[in-house]
Protein backbone atom coordinates (compact mmCIF):
# COMPACT_ATOMS: atom_id res chain seq x y z
CA UNK A 1 0.00 0.00 0.00
CA UNK A 2 1.19 3.71 -0.71
CA UNK A 3 3.93 2.62 -3.30
CA UNK A 4 3.17 4.17 -6.72
CA UNK A 5 3.47 1.76 -9.39
CA UNK A 6 6.77 1.78 -11.57
CA UNK A 7 4.56 3.55 -14.60
CA UNK A 8 4.39 6.57 -12.59
CA UNK A 9 8.52 6.52 -12.15
CA UNK A 10 9.28 7.00 -15.88
CA UNK A 11 12.06 8.56 -16.98
CA UNK A 12 12.15 9.86 -20.65
CA UNK A 13 15.64 11.31 -22.23
CA UNK A 14 16.39 13.36 -24.23
CA UNK A 15 13.14 14.46 -25.24
CA UNK A 16 12.59 18.05 -27.67
CA UNK A 17 10.42 20.90 -25.91
CA UNK A 18 8.03 21.34 -28.79
CA UNK A 19 5.59 23.54 -27.92
CA UNK A 20 4.18 26.30 -24.90
CA UNK A 21 1.18 25.27 -23.90
CA UNK A 22 -1.94 26.59 -21.86
CA UNK A 23 -1.40 28.29 -18.60
CA UNK A 24 2.48 28.43 -18.75
CA UNK A 25 3.34 24.81 -18.92
CA UNK A 26 4.88 23.71 -21.88
CA UNK A 27 4.28 20.16 -23.99
CA UNK A 28 6.30 17.75 -25.36
CA UNK A 29 5.91 14.43 -27.40
CA UNK A 30 7.12 10.96 -24.88
CA UNK A 31 7.86 8.27 -26.99
CA UNK A 32 4.75 6.21 -27.02
CA UNK A 33 3.22 9.46 -28.35
CA UNK A 34 1.47 10.87 -25.28
CA UNK A 35 1.83 14.38 -24.71
CA UNK A 36 3.96 15.32 -21.89
CA UNK A 37 3.31 18.41 -20.13
CA UNK A 38 6.55 20.32 -18.28
CA UNK A 39 6.68 23.82 -16.31
CA UNK A 40 9.77 25.90 -16.53
CA UNK A 41 11.04 24.59 -19.58
CA UNK A 42 11.57 26.65 -23.20
CA UNK A 43 10.40 25.05 -26.60
CA UNK A 44 13.61 24.00 -28.07
CA UNK A 45 14.77 22.83 -24.66
CA UNK A 46 16.18 19.07 -24.80
CA UNK A 47 15.77 17.62 -21.72
CA UNK A 48 15.44 14.18 -19.35
CA UNK A 49 11.74 14.15 -18.01
CA UNK A 50 10.91 12.34 -14.53
CA UNK A 51 7.33 11.42 -14.87
CA UNK A 52 4.84 11.93 -12.05
CA UNK A 53 1.62 11.47 -12.91
CA UNK A 54 0.06 9.08 -15.69
CA UNK A 55 -3.13 9.62 -17.98
CA UNK A 56 -4.75 7.92 -20.64
CA UNK A 57 -3.63 10.48 -22.84
CA UNK A 58 -1.43 12.70 -21.30
CA UNK A 59 1.54 12.43 -18.52
CA UNK A 60 2.76 15.33 -16.31
CA UNK A 61 6.30 15.86 -15.51
CA UNK A 62 10.04 17.65 -14.71
CA UNK A 63 12.67 18.25 -16.50
CA UNK A 64 15.82 16.89 -14.36
CA UNK A 65 18.57 17.08 -17.00
CA UNK A 66 18.68 19.46 -19.65
CA UNK A 67 21.27 17.97 -22.51
CA UNK A 68 20.53 21.52 -24.98
CA UNK A 69 19.43 24.83 -24.55
CA UNK A 70 16.70 26.63 -26.53
CA UNK A 71 18.38 29.43 -28.40
CA UNK A 72 14.71 31.48 -27.20
CA UNK A 73 16.20 30.84 -23.39
CA UNK A 74 17.14 33.67 -21.16
CA UNK A 75 17.80 33.86 -17.61
CA UNK A 76 15.36 34.35 -15.27
CA UNK A 77 15.47 37.70 -13.66
CA UNK A 78 13.71 36.87 -10.43
CA UNK A 79 15.54 35.11 -7.66
CA UNK A 80 12.26 33.35 -6.88
CA UNK A 81 11.84 31.93 -10.48
CA UNK A 82 10.77 28.34 -10.72
CA UNK A 83 9.33 27.87 -6.84
CA UNK A 84 6.72 31.12 -6.93
CA UNK A 85 4.32 30.00 -9.73
CA UNK A 86 3.38 33.87 -10.63
CA UNK A 87 5.75 34.28 -13.91
CA UNK A 88 6.10 31.04 -15.70
CA UNK A 89 7.74 32.70 -18.48
CA UNK A 90 10.92 34.87 -17.31
CA UNK A 91 12.84 32.27 -18.70
CA UNK A 92 11.60 33.07 -22.28
CA UNK A 93 12.48 36.14 -24.41
CA UNK A 94 9.97 38.43 -24.74
CA UNK A 95 9.68 38.21 -28.27
CA UNK A 96 9.23 34.77 -28.38
CA UNK A 97 6.37 35.17 -25.23
CA UNK A 98 4.80 37.64 -27.85
CA UNK A 99 4.71 35.11 -30.45
CA UNK A 100 3.36 32.24 -28.05
CA UNK A 101 0.31 34.68 -27.16
CA UNK A 102 -0.21 35.38 -31.14
CA UNK A 103 -0.50 32.02 -32.12
CA UNK A 104 -2.84 31.39 -29.04
CA UNK A 105 -5.27 33.92 -29.85
CA UNK A 106 -4.92 32.92 -33.58
CA UNK A 107 -5.94 29.29 -33.27
CA UNK A 108 -8.82 29.57 -30.45
CA UNK A 109 -10.60 32.07 -33.37
CA UNK A 110 -9.53 29.57 -35.90
CA UNK A 111 -10.17 26.21 -34.45
CA UNK A 112 -13.05 27.26 -31.92
CA UNK A 113 -14.31 29.75 -34.31
CA UNK A 114 -14.42 28.74 -37.42
CA UNK A 115 -15.64 31.76 -38.50
CA UNK A 116 -14.40 34.20 -41.63
CA UNK A 117 -11.02 36.04 -40.26
CA UNK A 118 -9.65 38.78 -41.49
CA UNK A 119 -5.60 38.77 -41.41
CA UNK A 120 -4.83 39.51 -37.62
CA UNK A 121 -3.04 43.02 -36.60
CA UNK A 122 0.37 42.43 -34.73
CA UNK A 123 0.49 41.90 -31.01
CA UNK A 124 0.96 45.17 -29.40
CA UNK A 125 3.84 44.00 -27.06
CA UNK A 126 4.41 46.23 -23.20
CA UNK A 127 6.31 48.37 -22.92
CA UNK A 128 7.52 47.60 -19.24
CA UNK A 129 8.13 43.89 -19.28
CA UNK A 130 9.29 44.06 -15.61
CA UNK A 131 7.74 46.24 -12.36
CA UNK A 132 4.62 46.58 -14.26
CA UNK A 133 1.78 45.84 -11.95
CA UNK A 134 -0.01 48.01 -10.08
CA UNK A 135 -1.37 45.63 -7.53
CA UNK A 136 -0.03 43.42 -5.66
CA UNK A 137 -1.43 41.11 -2.74
CA UNK A 138 0.70 39.23 0.10
CA UNK A 139 0.13 36.59 2.55
CA UNK A 140 1.40 36.11 6.20
CA UNK A 141 2.16 32.35 7.40
CA UNK A 142 4.12 30.56 10.31
CA UNK A 143 4.81 27.87 7.99
CA UNK A 144 6.92 28.43 5.38
CA UNK A 145 7.36 26.60 2.64
CA UNK A 146 10.95 24.93 2.89
CA UNK A 147 13.11 24.09 -0.11
CA UNK A 148 14.22 20.63 -0.52
CA UNK A 149 17.68 21.56 0.84
CA UNK A 150 16.44 22.68 3.96
CA UNK A 151 13.84 19.36 4.21
CA UNK A 152 16.94 17.19 3.73
CA UNK A 153 19.56 19.25 5.96
CA UNK A 154 20.24 17.70 9.59
CA UNK A 155 19.53 21.79 10.79
CA UNK A 156 16.32 22.51 12.75
CA UNK A 157 14.68 25.64 10.81
CA UNK A 158 13.27 27.59 13.39
CA UNK A 159 12.75 30.42 11.20
CA UNK A 160 9.34 29.72 9.94
CA UNK A 161 7.47 33.04 9.01
CA UNK A 162 7.16 34.27 5.25
CA UNK A 163 5.48 36.94 3.72
CA UNK A 164 4.96 36.45 0.10
CA UNK A 165 2.99 34.21 -2.62
CA UNK A 166 1.02 30.46 -2.04
CA UNK A 167 2.76 27.95 -3.49
CA UNK A 168 1.06 26.43 -6.12
CA UNK A 169 -1.17 23.34 -5.13
CA UNK A 170 -0.48 24.46 -1.65
CA UNK A 171 -3.29 26.37 0.32
CA UNK A 172 -1.24 26.39 3.76
CA UNK A 173 2.38 26.89 2.38
CA UNK A 174 3.51 30.64 1.50
CA UNK A 175 7.00 31.06 -0.20
CA UNK A 176 9.01 34.04 1.72
CA UNK A 177 9.54 36.39 -1.22
CA UNK A 178 12.47 39.37 -0.77
CA UNK A 179 12.88 40.49 -4.30
CA UNK A 180 9.74 40.12 -6.63
CA UNK A 181 10.15 41.65 -10.34
CA UNK A 182 6.29 43.14 -10.60
CA UNK A 183 5.76 45.71 -8.87
CA UNK A 184 7.83 49.07 -8.65
CA UNK A 185 9.14 50.84 -5.58
CA UNK A 186 8.82 50.87 -2.74
CA UNK A 187 6.77 47.83 -2.92
CA UNK A 188 9.58 45.40 -1.85
CA UNK A 189 10.78 47.67 0.71
CA UNK A 190 7.29 48.09 2.06
CA UNK A 191 7.00 43.95 2.38
CA UNK A 192 10.48 43.28 3.21
CA UNK A 193 10.82 46.15 6.63
CA UNK A 194 6.60 44.72 7.35
CA UNK A 195 8.36 41.24 7.52
CA UNK A 196 11.53 42.39 9.34
CA UNK A 197 9.50 44.49 11.85
CA UNK A 198 6.91 41.74 12.65
CA UNK A 199 9.52 39.40 13.36
CA UNK A 200 12.14 41.54 15.91
CA UNK A 201 8.87 42.37 17.55
CA UNK A 202 7.81 38.79 18.15
CA UNK A 203 4.34 39.70 16.28
CA UNK A 204 2.74 36.38 14.84
CA UNK A 205 1.52 34.90 11.32
CA UNK A 206 -0.84 33.66 10.79
CA UNK A 207 -1.49 30.28 11.32
CA UNK A 208 -3.72 28.44 8.50
CA UNK A 209 -4.31 25.41 9.86
CA UNK A 210 -5.04 26.09 13.28
CA UNK A 211 -6.87 30.05 12.20
CA UNK A 212 -4.75 31.83 14.68
CA UNK A 213 -2.31 34.32 14.48
CA UNK A 214 -2.35 38.64 14.28
CA UNK A 215 -0.90 39.30 10.32
CA UNK A 216 -2.76 38.00 7.76
CA UNK A 217 -2.61 39.61 4.47
CA UNK A 218 -0.69 42.77 2.63
CA UNK A 219 -1.94 44.59 -0.25
CA UNK A 220 -0.01 47.30 -2.06
CA UNK A 221 -1.35 49.23 -5.10
CA UNK A 222 0.36 52.23 -6.72
CA UNK A 223 -0.53 54.46 -9.81
CA UNK A 224 1.49 56.15 -12.59
CA UNK A 225 1.07 59.69 -10.14
CA UNK A 226 3.01 58.45 -7.66
CA UNK A 227 0.57 57.45 -5.08
CA UNK A 228 0.67 54.56 -2.75
CA UNK A 229 -2.31 52.73 -1.07
CA UNK A 230 -1.18 50.02 1.80
CA UNK A 231 -3.67 47.61 3.18
CA UNK A 232 -2.93 45.25 5.67
CA UNK A 233 -5.39 42.57 6.83
CA UNK A 234 -5.53 41.67 10.55
CA UNK A 235 -6.52 38.17 11.61
CA UNK A 236 -7.01 38.91 15.33
CA UNK A 237 -8.32 42.37 16.69
CA UNK A 238 -5.62 42.90 18.97
CA UNK A 239 -5.37 46.33 19.00
CA UNK A 240 -1.74 46.98 20.57
CA UNK A 241 -0.74 45.04 17.37
CA UNK A 242 -2.68 46.56 14.81
CA UNK A 243 -1.06 50.16 16.48
CA UNK A 244 2.52 48.60 16.29
CA UNK A 245 2.06 48.09 12.91
CA UNK A 246 0.41 50.67 11.04
CA UNK A 247 2.60 53.30 13.76
CA UNK A 248 5.60 51.30 11.87
CA UNK A 249 4.27 51.99 8.00
CA UNK A 250 3.71 55.59 8.85
CA UNK A 251 6.56 56.55 10.15
CA UNK A 252 8.80 54.20 7.96
CA UNK A 253 7.12 54.63 4.55
CA UNK A 254 5.66 58.50 4.92
CA UNK A 255 5.08 57.92 0.55
CA UNK A 256 2.22 55.56 1.33
CA UNK A 257 -0.83 58.09 0.70
CA UNK A 258 -3.36 55.86 1.60
CA UNK A 259 -2.63 53.24 4.69
CA UNK A 260 -5.55 51.23 5.64
CA UNK A 261 -6.37 48.10 8.05
CA UNK A 262 -9.33 45.64 8.51
CA UNK A 263 -9.69 42.89 10.94
CA UNK A 264 -11.16 39.75 9.42
CA UNK A 265 -12.15 36.71 11.42
CA UNK A 266 -13.45 34.80 8.58
CA UNK A 267 -12.23 31.60 7.30
CA UNK A 268 -11.06 33.04 4.01
CA UNK A 269 -9.24 36.25 3.15
CA UNK A 270 -11.74 37.90 0.97
CA UNK A 271 -12.27 41.61 1.62
CA UNK A 272 -15.02 42.39 -0.75
CA UNK A 273 -17.45 41.93 2.55
CA UNK A 274 -15.59 43.89 5.02
CA UNK A 275 -15.34 46.97 6.67
CA UNK A 276 -11.66 48.70 6.05
CA UNK A 277 -10.64 51.33 7.97
CA UNK A 278 -8.17 54.71 7.50
CA UNK A 279 -5.41 54.55 9.58
CA UNK A 280 -3.78 57.85 7.61
CA UNK A 281 -4.14 59.66 4.53
CA UNK A 282 -6.89 58.92 2.11
CA UNK A 283 -9.07 56.01 1.69
CA UNK A 284 -8.44 55.95 -2.39
CA UNK A 285 -5.44 56.79 -4.81
CA UNK A 286 -6.24 58.24 -7.94
CA UNK A 287 -4.88 57.17 -11.46
CA UNK A 288 -4.83 59.33 -14.24
CA UNK A 289 -5.42 58.71 -18.09
CA UNK A 290 -5.51 61.17 -20.73
CA UNK A 291 -6.36 63.90 -17.91
CA UNK A 292 -8.87 61.79 -16.42
CA UNK A 293 -9.08 60.78 -12.87
CA UNK A 294 -9.59 57.76 -11.51
CA UNK A 295 -10.39 57.18 -7.58
CA UNK A 296 -9.08 53.60 -7.20
CA UNK A 297 -10.38 52.21 -2.96
CA UNK A 298 -9.13 48.90 -1.54
CA UNK A 299 -12.12 47.12 -3.12
CA UNK A 300 -12.42 48.57 -6.24
CA UNK A 301 -11.45 46.91 -10.02
CA UNK A 302 -8.84 48.16 -11.65
CA UNK A 303 -6.12 46.67 -14.65
CA UNK A 304 -3.58 46.17 -13.17
CA UNK A 305 -0.91 47.29 -15.49
CA UNK A 306 -1.87 51.20 -15.81
CA UNK A 307 0.32 52.36 -18.48
CA UNK A 308 -0.64 48.80 -20.54
CA UNK A 309 -4.40 49.62 -20.01
CA UNK A 310 -3.70 52.84 -21.58
CA UNK A 311 -2.51 51.21 -24.69
CA UNK A 312 -5.25 48.83 -24.58
CA UNK A 313 -8.23 51.62 -23.91
CA UNK A 314 -6.30 53.45 -27.36
CA UNK A 315 -7.01 50.44 -29.37
CA UNK A 316 -10.72 49.79 -28.42
CA UNK A 317 -11.59 53.60 -29.19
CA UNK A 318 -9.77 53.29 -32.26
CA UNK A 319 -11.49 50.20 -32.91
CA UNK A 320 -14.82 52.23 -31.87
CA UNK A 321 -14.45 54.95 -34.75
CA UNK A 322 -16.48 57.00 -33.22
CA UNK A 323 -17.45 60.06 -34.41
CA UNK A 324 -19.43 62.23 -31.73
CA UNK A 325 -23.00 61.23 -32.71
CA UNK A 326 -22.94 57.84 -31.68
CA UNK A 327 -25.03 56.07 -28.56
CA UNK A 328 -22.41 53.71 -26.84
CA UNK A 329 -23.28 50.77 -24.60
CA UNK A 330 -20.28 49.31 -22.74
CA UNK A 331 -21.06 46.33 -20.98
CA UNK A 332 -19.32 44.75 -18.34
CA UNK A 333 -18.08 48.12 -17.59
CA UNK A 334 -16.48 47.47 -14.26
CA UNK A 335 -15.63 51.22 -12.39
CA UNK A 336 -16.19 52.78 -16.13
CA UNK A 337 -13.00 53.66 -17.05
CA UNK A 338 -13.13 52.17 -20.55
CA UNK A 339 -16.63 53.89 -20.93
CA UNK A 340 -15.25 57.35 -19.55
CA UNK A 341 -12.44 56.60 -21.72
CA UNK A 342 -14.25 56.91 -25.02
CA UNK A 343 -17.09 59.37 -23.81
CA UNK A 344 -15.12 62.74 -25.23
CA UNK A 345 -16.20 61.20 -29.10
CA UNK A 346 -19.53 59.89 -28.06
CA UNK A 347 -22.81 61.11 -27.53
CA UNK A 348 -23.97 58.97 -24.82
CA UNK A 349 -21.93 56.44 -22.74
CA UNK A 350 -24.50 53.59 -21.36
CA UNK A 351 -22.28 51.56 -18.84
CA UNK A 352 -23.68 48.25 -17.55
CA UNK A 353 -21.77 46.67 -14.61
CA UNK A 354 -23.07 43.53 -12.13
CA UNK A 355 -20.83 44.63 -8.97
CA UNK A 356 -22.91 47.82 -7.77
CA UNK A 357 -19.67 48.79 -5.54
CA UNK A 358 -17.69 49.32 -8.78
CA UNK A 359 -20.79 51.50 -10.32
CA UNK A 360 -20.80 53.40 -7.25
CA UNK A 361 -17.60 54.30 -8.36
CA UNK A 362 -17.95 54.64 -11.63
CA UNK A 363 -20.49 57.26 -11.41
CA UNK A 364 -18.15 58.83 -8.85
CA UNK A 365 -15.33 59.18 -11.23
CA UNK A 366 -17.39 60.43 -14.22
CA UNK A 367 -18.49 63.54 -11.47
CA UNK A 368 -15.26 64.60 -10.65
CA UNK A 369 -14.42 64.31 -14.66
CA UNK A 370 -17.15 66.51 -15.23
CA UNK A 371 -18.54 63.93 -17.61
CA UNK A 372 -22.47 64.01 -18.37
CA UNK A 373 -23.02 61.84 -21.09
CA UNK A 374 -22.51 58.75 -19.10
CA UNK A 375 -25.15 56.83 -16.93
CA UNK A 376 -24.37 53.80 -14.89
CA UNK A 377 -26.71 50.84 -14.24
CA UNK A 378 -25.64 48.10 -11.80
CA UNK A 379 -27.02 45.12 -12.26
CA UNK A 380 -26.35 41.04 -13.80
CA UNK A 381 -25.60 41.67 -17.79
CA UNK A 382 -28.14 39.03 -18.77
CA UNK A 383 -31.17 40.15 -16.34
CA UNK A 384 -30.47 44.51 -16.92
CA UNK A 385 -29.99 44.57 -20.68
CA UNK A 386 -33.36 44.18 -22.33
CA UNK A 387 -35.83 45.58 -24.37
CA UNK A 388 -36.98 48.30 -21.88
CA UNK A 389 -33.63 48.79 -20.88
CA UNK A 390 -32.77 49.52 -24.26
CA UNK A 391 -36.09 51.78 -25.16
CA UNK A 392 -35.26 53.61 -22.04
CA UNK A 393 -31.74 54.83 -22.73
CA UNK A 394 -32.14 54.48 -26.69
CA UNK A 395 -30.62 51.60 -29.60
CA UNK A 396 -26.52 51.42 -29.41
CA UNK A 397 -24.84 52.30 -32.77
CA UNK A 398 -21.79 50.65 -31.20
CA UNK A 399 -21.86 48.19 -28.22
CA UNK A 400 -18.37 47.54 -25.93
CA UNK A 401 -17.59 44.42 -24.24
CA UNK A 402 -15.30 43.33 -22.42
CA UNK A 403 -16.74 39.99 -19.89
CA UNK A 404 -14.93 38.21 -17.58
CA UNK A 405 -12.78 35.20 -18.75
CA UNK A 406 -16.72 32.77 -18.55
CA UNK A 407 -17.08 35.58 -21.60
CA UNK A 408 -20.69 36.74 -21.97
CA UNK A 409 -23.96 34.68 -21.03
CA UNK A 410 -25.53 33.64 -24.14
CA UNK A 411 -28.74 35.57 -23.37
CA UNK A 412 -26.83 38.91 -23.29
CA UNK A 413 -25.32 37.47 -26.86
CA UNK A 414 -28.93 36.58 -28.42
CA UNK A 415 -29.76 40.36 -27.44
CA UNK A 416 -27.12 42.03 -29.29
CA UNK A 417 -27.85 40.15 -32.15
CA UNK A 418 -31.78 41.19 -31.76
CA UNK A 419 -30.77 44.85 -31.17
CA UNK A 420 -27.82 44.79 -33.79
CA UNK A 421 -25.80 47.92 -34.14
CA UNK A 422 -24.00 48.79 -36.28
CA UNK A 423 -20.50 47.56 -34.43
CA UNK A 424 -19.35 45.77 -31.63
CA UNK A 425 -15.86 45.85 -30.04
CA UNK A 426 -15.34 42.56 -27.90
CA UNK A 427 -12.73 42.90 -25.47
CA UNK A 428 -11.57 39.91 -24.07
CA UNK A 429 -8.98 38.50 -21.40
CA UNK A 430 -9.82 34.80 -22.80
CA UNK A 431 -9.70 34.36 -26.14
CA UNK A 432 -11.12 30.79 -25.77
CA UNK A 433 -14.29 31.83 -24.62
CA UNK A 434 -14.48 35.03 -27.16
CA UNK A 435 -14.13 32.59 -30.49
CA UNK A 436 -17.18 30.87 -28.36
CA UNK A 437 -18.67 33.92 -28.45
CA UNK A 438 -18.12 35.18 -32.04
CA UNK A 439 -19.25 31.74 -33.67
CA UNK A 440 -22.72 33.05 -32.30
CA UNK A 441 -22.70 36.43 -33.67
CA UNK A 442 -22.00 35.11 -36.78
CA UNK A 443 -25.29 34.83 -37.44
CA UNK A 444 -25.31 38.43 -37.95
CA UNK A 445 -21.55 40.27 -37.65
CA UNK A 446 -18.13 39.73 -39.77
CA UNK A 447 -15.13 40.36 -38.08
CA UNK A 448 -13.04 42.71 -39.15
CA UNK A 449 -10.15 43.68 -37.23
CA UNK A 450 -8.27 41.55 -34.69
CA UNK A 451 -5.60 42.65 -32.42
CA UNK A 452 -4.12 41.11 -29.00
CA UNK A 453 -2.60 43.09 -27.03
CA UNK A 454 -0.24 41.98 -24.07
CA UNK A 455 -0.85 43.10 -20.37
CA UNK A 456 0.98 40.73 -18.37
CA UNK A 457 4.58 39.91 -19.94
CA UNK A 458 6.51 36.93 -18.55
CA UNK A 459 2.81 34.97 -18.23
CA UNK A 460 0.71 32.89 -20.64
CA UNK A 461 -1.91 35.59 -20.16
CA UNK A 462 -2.93 37.66 -23.18
CA UNK A 463 -5.45 40.03 -24.24
CA UNK A 464 -7.58 40.52 -27.19
CA UNK A 465 -10.15 43.06 -28.86
CA UNK A 466 -11.79 42.34 -31.96
CA UNK A 467 -14.39 45.13 -34.26
CA UNK A 468 -17.31 43.12 -35.64
CA UNK A 469 -19.45 44.75 -38.11
CA UNK A 470 -22.69 43.74 -39.46
CA UNK A 471 -22.95 41.80 -42.04
CA UNK A 472 -24.27 43.31 -45.57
Amino acid sequence: MGRKRNSDKKLFEKITIQDAGAKGVCVAKAPDGRVIFIPNVVPGDIVDVQIYKKKNSYYEGKAVAFHEYSSDRVEPACKHFGVCGGCKWQNMSYEKQLDYKFNEVKNHLERIGKINLPEFEPILGSEKQYFYRNKMEFGFSNSRWLSPEEMQSDTVCNDRNALGFHIPKMWDKILNITDCQLQADPSNAIRNGLRAYADENGLAFYDPRNRAGLLRTLMIRTTSTGEVMVLVQFFENDKNGIAQVMTYLQTSFPEITSLLYLVNEKANDTIYDQDILVWSGREYIVEEMEGLQFRINAKSFYQTNSEQAYELYKVTRDFAGLTGEEIVYDLYTGTGTIAQFVSKKAKKVVGVEAVPAAIADAKLNAANNKIDNCVFYAGDMKDIFTDNFIAQNGKPDVIITDPPRDGMHKDVVAQILKVAPQKVVYVSCNSATQARDLALLDEKYEVVRVKPVDMFPQTHHVENVVLLSLKN
